[in-house]
């Protein structure tokens, strides 16, 4: 079961500043555009996309195709309904993945388990809004790294 709760900072005045704690015992302010102390719920919901499919493509590329990732970074915009709910209409997420002889394929594959099978924010996501997946590979430059993934290679 995952629980999460919010509790308002000021019980007077005319602030809407809440402190979020997580079942795991996490918390974070959120707030809205006018308090800007934290991010708005829905940043929530889309920052949570972000890492639920980040740690889905992660796994797969470093478990599975055994990728050589040295950096990895999972960017997310989305469209809104104009009217409440103002649930997400559209959704573009944006792979950056870098390292050594990253497999264009192994990429494609990880990134399509993530959506179609692994990401529970992406499924309840999908049921609203449309989404425009793509990738980039960067090709690592550090050669201490290099080194350095050789010798754990070796070892």
């Amino acid at each position: 079961m995952i629980t999460a709760k919010v509790e308002l900072t000021q019980a007077l005045g005319q602030r809407r500043q809440f402190v979020a704690q997580g079942g795991s015992g996490h918390a974070l302010l959120i707030d809205d555009a006018a308090g800007g102390t934290g991010p708005r719920p829905i940043e929530l919901v889309a920052v949570g996309l972000a890492g639920c499919t980040a740690f889905d493509v992660i796994t797969v590329l470093r478990q599975k195709y055994h990728q050589k990732v040295t950096g990895y970074e999972v960017r997310v915009e989305a469209d809104q309904a104009e009217r409440p709910p103002q649930v997400f209409t559209t959704v573009r997420i944006h792979h950056l993945v870098t390292g050594f002889e990253i497999d264009a394929a192994a990429v494609e594959q990880a990134i399509r388990l993530s959506e179609e099978k692994y990401c529970s924010v992406g499924a309840m996501v999908h049921k609203t809004a449309s989404f425009n997946t793509d990738y980039e590979i960067v090709e690592e430059k550090n050669e201490w790294i290099k080194a350095v993934q050789a010798e754990g290679v070796q070892s």
